[in-house]
């Protein structure tokens, strides 16, 4: 799958990561890992003390894929609304759905800081403001929503936001501990902590096909170096890509673009650098980075085909700079880097683990939805507990065949 184009900031940020050798022998081990994103990183990280034999294979290096894209906004509210998620699972479903996505953040924190590499990860508060007075209701019932399940949120008033920013909207969700990292980091971070517990890593290495043997009840994942590995549990962990070995009808996908600018000396008119986003579909989000560039973003196009993606990417670039000034208009910025990409969601606005009946024994981790890191933290902590104790209570919200009602 062609995932992107463009030029990619957060593999600047880390010139000389560890790295790992490509696969020379085969193996057996209790659970394989197929991929090196943050999706992969994040299994590992919790497979890594479970007393298990992991191992864990990347077809690139470590983070070159959708990593190297990923805007890393930390949040729990999502592209759609819980309160409209209740009309598909029911109320109570939806709260633990929140709770959950609550407690990753929480786990994305402690990740980052039990390994040693620094992933940048501080928390932000988010500013989520309605795009237009016709929003102002279905917001302030989001709001109502999130202070039920005592989320620490406020409702902002036009005066409110006027106070604080250089632009004007007719109301917003303050929403307090967000937060924000370094994707490229963050998923060397876990992978790096993984390795030092023993986890198994390799670079350079492709898988060529699978099979499962029913007498010894286990994969077999053949690689493009010749060499096999036999494994217990096989967790699918290639993000986007992992479409491409087992189609999914609830996944769907649309083309994005960000940009990067030029570090930037004063942010005084950014009320606390607060993350960014709207009710607006498309939507713009903004962020800040630990070296005080300027991540915006969005402006989606419906379209799958890359050679479309890309033709529109200069002209989404220029448009997305513009509609930063006119938010800031004091903030002078250029683009430094810019990239097209795909990015995937899917129809009920929840991830998806994946387990199939041709699959057996396997897991697809699919962390489609704006906030990929959070959902793949959240289902990688799901995973791990159901291969480690068996079962787990909270899998059955993301399995695929997930009741479109469950109240």
């Amino acid at each position: 799958m062609d995932l992107q184009t463009g030029t990619y900031y957060w593999p600047t940020t880390f010139t000389a990561p560890p790295t790992y050798p490509s696969l020379q022998e085969d193996l057996t081990c209790d659970v394989c890992i197929i991929g090196g994103g943050s999706s992969a990183a994040q299994c590992a990280y919790y497979l890594a003390d479970a007393g298990l034999d992991v191992v864990a294979f990347e077809k690139n290096t470590i983070g070159s894929g959708s990593t190297s894209a990923n805007t890393a906004l930390i949040q729990y509210s999502g592209e759609k609304m819980f309160t409209d998620l209740i009309h598909t699972f029911g109320q109570n479903y939806i709260e633990r759905h929140l709770q959950l996505l609550k407690e990753a953040i929480n786990e994305i924190e402690k990740a980052s800081q039990a390994a040693d590499i620094d992933s940048e990860f501080f928390r932000r508060d988010t500013l989520y403001s309605a795009s237009s007075k016709d929003d102002v209701a279905k917001l302030k019932k989001e709001y109502d929503f999130l202070k039920e399940q005592n989320s620490k949120v406020d409702f902002w008033n036009k005066e409110d936001i006027e106070s604080k920013y250089p632009f004007s909207r007719e109301a917003a969700i303050y929403s307090y501990n967000d937060g924000e990292l370094n994707p490229f980091k963050f998923t060397h971070a876990l992978v790096d902590y993984a390795a030092k517990k023993g986890v198994r890593i390799y670079e350079k290495t492709e898988m060529n096909g699978h099979h499962y043997d029913t007498v010894q009840k286990r994969m077999i994942i053949s690689t493009k170096t010749g060499h096999s590995i036999y494994a217990r549990h096989v967790i699918f962990t290639a993000g986007y890509e992992g479409i491409d070995i087992k189609s999914e009808k609830k996944a769907s996908f649309v083309s994005t673009y960000t940009v990067t600018t030029n570090p930037v000396n004063d942010f005084s008119s950014w009320y606390n650098r607060t993350l960014l986003w709207e009710t607006a579909r498309p939507y713009l989000f903004m962020r800040t980075t630990a070296d005080n560039r300027i991540i915006i973003g969005g402006l989606d196009e419906n379209t799958t085909y890359p050679n479309d993606r890309d033709s529109k990417l200069i002209n989404k670039k220029e448009k997305l700079i513009e509609e930063f000034n006119k938010q800031f208009p004091d903030i002078h910025v250029v683009p430094e880097y810019y990239l097209a990409a795909f990015y995937g969601g899917t129809v009920d606005g929840l991830p998806i683990i994946g387990v199939y009946d041709e699959y057996p024994n396997s897991y697809f981790l699919f962390a489609f939805g704006d906030n990929g890191t959070v959902y793949s933290q959240l289902l990688a902590m799901i995973i791990a507990e159901d291969i480690v104790k068996g079962s787990s209570p909270n899998m059955e919200l993301y399995l695929q065949n997930r009741p479109l009602l469950k109240k």
